[in-house]
Order: C-alpha cells, then structure tokens, then sequence
C-alpha cells in the first residue's frame, strides 16, 4: 500500500475546496459552495462511502473507521427527522 492511499495520508483536495470550507465557516459561502464544502468533507475527507478495511493492518482499519464514523454522523443529520428532536 502507497502512502496516498493510506487512511491517514491527507485526503485530496482542489483550491476550490478550500475556497467553499472558507467560506462556509466566514457565513459567506454562496449554495453551490456550501455542497461543494459538505460533499468534499463526506466523501473525501470522511470517505464514508470507502470500505474502511485495510487487510495488513488493523491500526489502519481503525483510523479508516474513524473516519468514516465522521462522515455517517454527518449524513445522519442531514437524514434525521426534525420534528421528532423538537419533540424532545
């Protein structure tokens, strides 16, 4: 396994990343950028939908999941009912 594909090896990104994550946390992200900024961070920074094994180590499956239980949060909440939390 090279590097780059290893869980810990920092995920790819574009300018035009860094520029809609900037601009989400300044409040001043325009919509195409705020789902540009949420896309990168649940499918490239959390890879939640990459298999999280890595079959020569478990340290690294274990960095994967982490990872990834970032990204199903996120989603999680993007999914999750409303109504039933303002009831609580």
């Amino acid at each position: 396994m090279d590097a780059k594909s290893s869980p810990w090896y920092p995920p790819h990104y574009e300018l035009a990343d860094a520029a809609a994550l900037k601009g989400v946390a300044a409040g001043t992200a325009s919509p195409a950028q705020q789902q540009r900024a949420l896309k990168w961070l649940i499918e490239t920074a959390c890879a939640t939908y990459d298999m999280s094994y890595r079959p020569n180590s478990e340290r690294d499956t274990s960095f994967a999941e982490g990872r990834r239980f970032v990204g199903l949060e996120i989603i999680k909440l993007l999914h999750i009912d409303l109504a039933l939390l303002r009831k609580e």
